[in-house]
């Protein structure tokens, strides 16, 4: 384990922020520009989203979903909770869970691409989200009290950290005592060669930070979570490039349960 972070802290991590806010801010801000990623509608309904709730949803949002799955089956949100999400993008995510918690709750994003975040805050402003809040901020280095959250979600976000573990001790820090961790992420079946887990661009490409699946699942518990469920979501990418590593290296996405003791 401490030399698959070593690993990753090999990785500069300015040029790798540059490439993720780049790329991200044209995603918010030009979503039917092609990437080696799916976006949209499509994906979204594909992956698992009912068509009834994304109804209900900013479509602008919507045609920059960039996830990886489907985890709101394992949230079971309720009414009144807080749920905090981690790489929130243009919003679809917090929009979606805004609708389960309702005005009683409260749902924050958090994000550190000034284009995603005005995107997001202009949608929901414009459609009377008035229990959602952005933040711009890190993911290894919240904003948020200790034990005040219920549920923290993130979707296809912590494989471009660098500091995985410092995201779980986060989201663990954040959530009361029993609280639930949910979250769709890009994961491999074996360890990648530092040729590709050193590379800023693969990183940038949701690929180079993908961190083999026991290893991943054991981060979260040594955070202290316990691991409920697993399942793999129908995700593949779409470019040429990725689908070669893809099948290489058996990159693949999966949801997690964790709970918090």
């Amino acid at each position: 384990m401490d030399a698959i972070l070593k690993t990753s802290k090999k990785v500069d991590q300015k040029d790798l922020e540059k490439r993720v806010k780049n790329m991200y801010a044209k995603v918010a801000e030009h979503p039917e520009v092609e990437y080696h990623f799916e976006m949209g509608r499509a994906l979204a309904e594909r992956l698992g989203y009912p068509s009834e709730i994304l109804d209900q949803i900013p479509q602008e949002a919507i045609a920059s979903f960039a996830g990886v799955g489907y985890f709101f089956d394992f949230a079971q949100l309720q009414e009144g909770e807080v749920v905090l999400d981690l790489g929130s993008g243009s919003g679809m995510d917090v929009f979606f869970a805004a609708n389960q918690v309702g005005y009683s709750g409260e749902v924050i994003g958090i994000d550190m691409t000034k284009e995603q975040l005005r995107k997001a805050e202009d949608l929901g402003f414009k459609n009377d989200y008035d229990q959602v809040l952005f933040r711009e901020s890190y993911i290894e280095e919240l904003p948020i009290v200790s034990k005040s959250t219920d549920v923290v979600i993130s979707n296809g976000v912590i494989n471009l950290s660098c500091e995985k573990d410092k995201v779980f001790n986060e989201a663990y820090r954040v959530l009361k005592t029993g609280g639930r961790l949910v979250l769709s992420d890009i994961v491999t079946g074996v360890h990648l060669p530092e040729s590709i887990s050193c590379n800023a661009t693969l990183w940038a490409a949701c690929i180079g930070g993908a961190m083999q699946i026991d290893s991943y699942k054991k981060l979260i518990e040594e955070a202290g979570f316990l691991i409920e469920s697993v399942k793999e979501n129908p995700y593949a990418f779409i470019s040429d490039s990725a689908q070669g590593a893809t099948k290489r290296f058996g990159i693949k996405s999966i949801s997690i349960l964790a709970r918090k003791q």
